[in-house]
């Protein structure tokens, strides 16, 4: 039913009962000839309640399913924002991480690559000292019946390298001061170096008692092995007055 016909209905029956009231009213002898206050009231009552929007009710559920949705999406959209948010944040992290662990391989491939470049060229240049240290111990001196301090000391230029020449005469100024037949009396140490006993310096040639030459490739073999270098061998003996 319309709005309208609902109001129109109402209206014609609010007049029907308001007559049939009269009516009975005189029937009944009331002497005002007015309708019951009970009866225009239930009329008013009726008409007001018509007078509605048969459509009130459907608003009012569409609007309250309106406001849920836009709360879910409200919701939705926070969640959304915030799980964005923890995965750029666990991205960042991790390109953090890998970043960081980059540049330390890296780091680390540089170091390796230093150290080998070192480790290569100490080889190189023990080689080459070994090298120049072998072509002086095959280095032919004249053999003579004896010889001056001044050639025995040019014959040491010739084998010991250049840089440890000086500690290498230190020794040899302290142990015999360049006499190659010096003998200690009490602990028969012989030669140059003084060797103990003398006899070591067969080793490098069956000369030793006669050839200086001998006795500085020994000598200096001697100093290599035990303390690395001629001048190691001079730093330990000023700490103890022997080698």
């Amino acid at each position: 039913m319309s709005r309208i016909s609902v109001r129109g209905f109402a209206v014609a029956s609010a007049t029907a009962v308001t007559t049939v009231g009269a009516v009975v009213g005189v029937a009944q002898g009331d002497e005002r000839g007015r309708t019951p206050h009970g009866v225009e009231a239930a009329a008013a009552d009726t008409t007001l309640l018509a007078d509605l929007p048969s459509g009130h009710n459907v608003q009012v559920q569409t609007a309250s399913l309106t406001q849920q949705a836009d709360t879910q999406t409200g919701v939705a959209q926070t969640a959304a924002t915030k799980e964005a948010r923890e995965a750029a944040r666990k991205q960042a992290a991790e390109d953090a991480t890998a970043k960081k662990e980059a540049v330390e391989e890296a780091k680390k491939k540089e170091a390796e690559e230093e150290a080998r470049k070192k480790a290569e060229a100490e080889r190189e240049k023990k080689e080459e000292v070994a090298s120049r240290s072998a072509a002086r111990a095959d280095a032919d001196f004249p053999v003579k019946g004896s010889y001056s301090v001044a050639e025995i000391q040019a014959m040491a230029r010739q084998i010991v390298p250049a840089d440890q020449f000086q500690c290498f005469s230190n020794i040899v100024n302290n142990e015999s001061s360049w006499d190659y037949t010096a003998t200690n009396a009490s602990s028969g140490a012989y030669g140059l170096v003084q060797a103990l006993p003398g006899t070591k310096m067969e080793s490098a040639g069956s000369d030793w008692r006669t050839n200086p030459a001998t006795q500085i490739k020994w000598g200096l073999s001697y100093m290599n092995e035990r303390y690395h270098s001629p001048c190691g061998a001079w730093s330990f003996w000023q700490a103890n007055n022997w080698y």
